[in-house]
């Protein structure tokens, strides 16, 4: 995948990037394979809005990707396609299976039409196959990993995104795996992963370079806080772009404290014991 600059015909052009989609080879999705989800607008059943800064954006249809895999185990499967997905940030592949079975994965780096697929202890150790952690070797490239056995890849699934098997707990048959956070965290060896990482690695070099761009996703602006009324917001008020007068530091707009920063993690959690050192605080 490459990308693409623009001339600089406006302002906003000057710095933009984009994708030049030269790895797509099918531009429309499978028909039996999506369906059409609506948008909410950020509100919830009452019609009140619970999520800020939502709203318009482009009528998308969702591809309904299989993070499983298991159901389909050792059964061959062709790549006859690489799609766009407007709901992520990596391409999927569209698999033509042996016994006559469609199915959409995750694209991995390298991708090419005509690639095999298998899921199961009878998949090669490469790229795209996607086996139990305990017939992995150690120093692999990991993707789409489930964090409990049989329910599906939850980690590890947004564009250039890989994790790396670090060892084995013989003791109680983990798995550990570094995630790209630096965490190091243990997993049962029952649970399932695909070899390799997630393609579309250039994702992280496209500029928006203009809100119009934005707004296509569905995201609105964001407003201070200090910018609002006192009304609306607990750094509301004053003249022009004033300060937001607390001496206590920054509040959200609930009105509970977040300076220097609030934890959204709870510190007794059951997995705690899964992790066998957690990630730096720079990261």
């Amino acid at each position: 995948m490459a990308l693409k600059k623009y001339r600089p015909t406006t302002p906003s052009r000057r710095f933009m990037i984009g994708y030049d989609f030269s790895d797509i080879t099918k531009t429309t999705p499978e028909k039996s394979l999506t369906k059409f989800l609506g948008k909410t607008g950020g509100r919830n059943n009452q019609g009140r809005i619970t999520s800020r800064w939502k709203g318009g954006g482009h009528k998308q249809l969702y591809r309904m990707v299989d993070f499983r895999g298991f159901d389909k185990l050792n059964i061959p499967a062709k790549v006859a396609a690489i799609e766009y997905d407007p709901y992520r940030t990596c391409r999927i592949c569209l698999l033509h299976f042996a016994d006559g079975e469609k199915r959409y994965v995750l694209a991995w780096s390298g991708v090419k039409v005509g690639d095999s697929y298998v899921c199961g202890d009878t998949a090669e150790i490469k790229a795209g196959s996607r086996k139990q952690l305990k017939d992995i070797p150690d120093g692999f490239t990991i993707f789409a990993l489930e964090l409990t056995p049989f329910t599906k890849g939850k980690l590890i699934r947004s564009a250039g995104s890989y994790a790396t098997i670090a060892g084995r707990d013989e003791a109680t048959g983990a798995v550990i795996v570094k995630l790209q956070s630096w965490e190091v965290r243990k997993f049962d060896e029952k649970c399932y992963a695909t070899i390799g990482k997630i393609g579309n690695e250039d994702h992280m070099n496209v500029v928006i370079g203009k809100a119009g761009r934005q707004r296509w996703k569905g995201i609105k602006p964001r407003v201070l806080g200090k910018n609002m009324n006192p009304v609306d917001h607990p750094h509301g008020g004053g003249e022009g772009h004033s300060s937001i007068g607390l001496r206590k530091g920054q509040k959200a707009f609930n009105g509970r404290r977040v300076a220097p920063g609030i934890k959204t993690r709870h510190a007794k959690k059951w997995s705690n014991k899964f992790i066998v050192s957690r990630r730096p605080k720079n990261k």
